[in-house]
């Protein structure tokens, strides 16, 4: 029996798909494009609602690979519960981080330069300089340090930064340095001008930049948070910008989107992006190549890549 694949990117619009399958276009529309039943591989919409991607998951009876997009798997997790035992979900790592870092890098200059005053005084008419501080010669902490932690560092290398340090879950040492455990945060928030988030969202991330977190911050610190939105708890966060100690830089929120009437939007050094880290030009050929390559090892029963996690194992 042929296998269902279910794209959202029209199959005719993707170069190389191996033969074999039955290509399906399923971008979140209401009606499904077959019974999910006979979906073999599903490929989760991009930029949806998770309520939208976890629509067909009861209904999956025969699926073997559930693929995701995203960097993060979060928004879909919760729909596992109703796959059998011995389903692959697999993340887009490879796709987001180029674009990522690129914005991560955009939000520390434009906070740091002050590029957000000069716009607002460009829409007022007004020639208004000033001093600001520069990315050179800061010591700079990067929490969360997988793939697109580390393309944020290899984006900041010629920017003659006096140190990068960075921390993750676990201890281990890369080509540019070692990455230590998350228990030296409290030592390294204290000596880092510029914080960047790029940890996945996990229970034990879920606000993780707490209280403790942003007071272990030195006076006039950058945070960036280019993760996700409930890694911070914005309660906390909103009383340190309040106070003027720190400045933060968001392209993501918890909640989100933001509510038009929410404090944050007015928070005293803030700079907010609509979660925009990953939709750029540079998705849609990674995000086909990744299809290609799955889908290639997938029907000629070779190991996929970007596996987070096995039904029926690791808790699920």
């Amino acid at each position: 029996m042929t296998a269902d694949v279910w794209l959202p990117i029209p199959p005719d619009e993707i170069q190389g798909l191996p033969q074999g399958p039955n290509y399906l276009f399923w971008d979140g529309d209401e009606e499904f494009p077959a019974d999910p039943a006979d979906c073999s591989f599903y490929v989760v919409p991009y930029m949806r609602p998770g309520d939208v991607g976890m629509r067909p998951m009861p209904r999956l009876a025969s699926v073997e690979v559930v693929q995701t997009l995203s960097a993060g798997t979060d928004s879909i997790e919760p729909g596992l519960k109703h796959l059998r035992p011995g389903v692959l979900l697999c993340n887009a790592r490879g796709v987001h981080e180029a674009s990522t870092a690129e914005l991560a890098l955009t939000l520390i200059l434009a906070s740091l330069r002050g590029i957000p005053d000069f716009v607002r005084a460009q829409d007022r008419g007004e020639w208004r300089g000033g001093f600001r501080p520069a990315l050179a010669d800061r010591n700079v902490l990067i929490v969360g340090y997988g793939s697109i932690g580390a393309a944020i560092e290899d984006r900041l290398a010629p920017f003659e930064l006096a140190r990068v340090a960075r921390v993750a879950r676990s201890a281990r040492t890369t080509a540019r340095g070692p990455v230590l455990p998350l228990t030296e945060l409290p030592a390294q928030l204290a000596e880092a001008d510029v914080v960047i988030l790029s940890t996945p969202l996990t229970e034990a991330t879920r606000g993780l930049v707490d209280a403790e977190f942003l007071a272990h911050m030195k006076d006039g610190a950058l945070l960036v948070n280019v993760a996700r939105g409930p890694v911070v708890d914005t309660k906390a966060l909103l009383a340190e910008l309040d106070s003027g100690r720190i400045t933060a830089a968001l392209d993501v929120t918890d909640p989100e989107p933001l509510p038009p009437a929410h404090p944050l939007w007015h928070a005293p050094g803030v700079l907010i992006s609509p979660h925009v880290g990953g939709p750029t030009s540079a998705f849609r050929p990674r995000a086909e190549r990744l299809l290609v390559d799955q889908l290639s090892r997938f029907v000629n029963r070779e190991p996929l890549r970007n596996v987070i996690l096995t039904t029926g194992t690791d808790g699920t």
